[in-house]
């Protein structure tokens, strides 16, 4: 930049604060399209990770037929236990995952929250969810 300093593209999306700080926002080839701008995942996964029942969270977006748009879901993992065996079970954990989400407008347009048991992951980074393998399986699972 013309300050002389160096950067490295490597595919995340982040931002510069008014102090400096930077902040990353996730993977470019993550991001979810919608109408009203893209949702970013680790700015929205961050609030549904709060809940107590939750072990992981991931942002994904479901093709939405002849647009370019994505419908976003949220798809969860939960702590161990805690996956919710009843559809009272299932709908009470929604429930209380969608309040979380329509305390901030990075989340309230997400309307789709699914369980997973367990996450796909790159074996050599537990933390590295592989998004499009799960992203297929939230298509699936909702047709």
């Amino acid at each position: 930049d013309p300050d002389g300093a160096v950067w490295h593209r490597m595919g995340d999306l982040g931002y510069l604060d008014q102090q400096g700080r930077l902040w990353v926002c996730g993977r470019k080839s993550h991001r979810v399209p919608t109408p009203n701008g893209d949702m970013q995942t680790l700015c929205c996964e961050a609030f549904f990770n709060e809940h107590p029942d939750v072990y992981r969270s991931a942002l994904v977006g479901l093709p939405e037929a002849g647009s370019q748009w994505r419908t976003p879901a949220v798809v969860i993992e939960p702590e161990s236990g805690k996956f919710p065996g009843s559809a009272s079970a299932r709908q009470k954990f929604q429930r209380e995952l969608l309040e979380l989400a329509a305390h901030s407008p990075l989340t309230k347009g997400i309307r789709i929250i699914l369980f997973h048991r367990s996450f796909p992951v790159d074996v050599r980074h537990n933390a590295k969810i592989k998004r499009e393998i799960l992203a297929d399986w939230a298509v699936k699972k909702q047709h």
